[in-house]
């Protein structure tokens, strides 16, 4: 009604309060317009009680001439039937509020009265007759019943108004009661209930469990407003610590292979110079079987070597030496480095570049392996063609952001969560290493930046980086919304 679920609690509050004041001045007012209303009736009252008892006082002096034929006793009743049509004519509106129309006879009947009386007293002698004593009571008793009924419907009106201002003090306690119910579920409902439950979430938090707090409630005050906060943050908490657990699962496995990685590069170079050797000294005496048997030791001596140089790079700690880089520029060098592989697949590439990105602080060399080894595994994953598209924009103030699309078989669910981990391949067997995507999180990751893939199966798949913008330089790269085929 008043308070809606839209509303802060500094809006209810106000409004409850609101209420209240209002209630209590209309209230006073009321009062106020009661008991001065009661007063008027009290006054008017006592006009119609001394017309009445005027009226008794002239009827009295009546039948003091009619039973004595005392003649002073008319000029006394003329004095008082005065005095009432004073009051009448004075009280004459209170008069028809309280009995009608009929105080309009009441009037001419006191006017009749008071002409037969002075009649008498222009008259010489003490005798009427008995039509005239008639008139005089029958008349005299028409406006005593008047005077009598007109204070008795007024008497009744007070007491009416008297038990209405007694009735107001249970309308004072009705509105405080209704009011403090509003405030009690108001303080238990959309405060202290809810501060319970943030309690019991923080006591599982300090125990561990971090998750989000079950809130249906759709309000907007502050209460709920620091629930959605709080299940905002443990969403990107939750989030942040399986990026963190990836990231040291890398690490460790990175401190591991750095150790095999060199303790098999010697052995790898030594069979490498063997089998050249073999190949220079004995090549002419070696039978063509000899010599492909050696060709083959070479080949997979390269592929190892490979493999090492890869651990080697994933492993490697140490942080590469950052200058201002045009991420545009990065992305369309290392495309140049693939556009035999795309033209020999039948691919096309579009690159979109928004306006205005700004440089980032970067190393040259390692950003390009991160862009190359996104383009190989596009390019194998579309060996009939297909389309990729690179984009990049300015995604907030802090970071840009490039996105690789391509139009390939795209990435089963359940393999999204692995392809990140070092060794993991979805490729057939001598296609692959399962290092590029493990060594491309990990140059990211020193670059203060992070990458996320969507993939829907038979539609292709989409590989998000962001890089955090330059913050010693904001000078903006020089790039335009193109769409160019390669």
């Amino acid at each position: 009604m008043f308070i809606s679920k839209s509303m802060t609690i500094r809006g209810k509050i106000i409004v409850v309060f609101a209420i209240f004041l209002t209630s209590v001045a209309a209230l006073t007012v009321f009062d106020w317009w009661s008991i001065a209303t009661i007063e008027q009736k009290f006054t008017a009252g006592e006009y119609f009680e001394d017309m009445f008892n005027d009226i008794l006082e002239a009827r009295r002096y009546e039948k003091n001439f009619l039973f004595y034929h005392d003649r002073g006793s008319l000029d006394e009743n003329i004095v008082y039937i005065n005095k009432a049509l004073q009051i009448s004519t004075h009280m004459n509106k209170d008069i028809e509020r309280v009995i009608g129309r009929e105080s309009r006879q009441f009037h001419q009947d006191l006017l009749d009265y008071k002409a037969m009386i002075e009649r008498f007293v222009s008259q010489k002698g003490d005798k009427i007759s008995e039509n005239q004593d008639e008139q005089i009571r029958l008349k005299g008793k028409s406006i005593g019943d008047f005077a009598e009924k007109l204070l008795s419907l007024k008497r009744e009106r007070i007491h009416l108004a008297l038990t209405g201002i007694l009735g107001l003090p249970f309308v004072f306690l009705a509105i405080f009661v209704v009011l403090s119910m509003l405030v009690v579920q108001l303080l238990f409902n959309r405060i202290l209930k809810p501060l319970a439950l943030i309690r019991r979430t923080l006591d599982r938090v300090a125990q561990g469990e971090l998750r989000p707090i079950d809130y249906k409630e759709n309000a907007r005050d502050e209460i709920s407003m620091l629930i959605f906060a709080y299940n905002h943050m443990a969403e990107e908490l939750e989030s942040k610590q399986e990026q963190l657990v990836q990231s040291r699962k890398i690490a460790a496995i990175g401190t591991f292979t750095a150790g095999i990685a060199h303790e098999l590069n010697n052995p790898i170079n030594n069979i490498s110079l063997t089998a050249e050797t073999i190949l220079e000294d004995y090549n002419e005496v070696l039978p063509e079987e000899g010599r492909e048997l050696v060709g083959d030791v070479l080949s997979q001596a390269e592929r190892a070597g490979e493999i090492i140089k890869n651990l080697l790079d994933f492993s490697r700690s140490e942080i590469p030496s950052f200058t201002p880089l045009n991420i545009v520029d990065v992305i369309q060098k290392t495309l140049k480095l693939v556009k035999n592989q795309v033209m020999l697949a039948g691919i096309r590439i579009t690159t979109s570049f928004s306006e205005g990105i700004p440089s980032i602080q970067g190393n040259f060399r390692n950003l390009e392996q991160v862009f190359l080894n996104l383009f190989i595994n596009a390019i194998q994953a579309m060996p009939e063609g297909g389309d990729i598209h690179v984009r990049a924009l300015q995604d907030s103030e802090k970071y840009i952001k490039i996105e690789v699309q391509d139009t390939g078989p795209g990435i089963k669910p359940e393999n999204l969560e692995h392809i990140f981990e070092p060794f993991y391949t979805t490729k057939a067997v001598g296609r692959g290493t399962g290092l590029g995507l493990a060594v491309t999180y990990s140059l990211l990751e020193k670059h203060g930046g992070h990458i996320e893939v969507h993939s829907e199966v038979n539609v292709g798949a989409t590989f998000s980086i962001y890089l955090p913008v330059c913050t010693e330089m904001n000078t903006a790269v020089s790039g335009k919304d193109i769409n160019r085929s390669s």
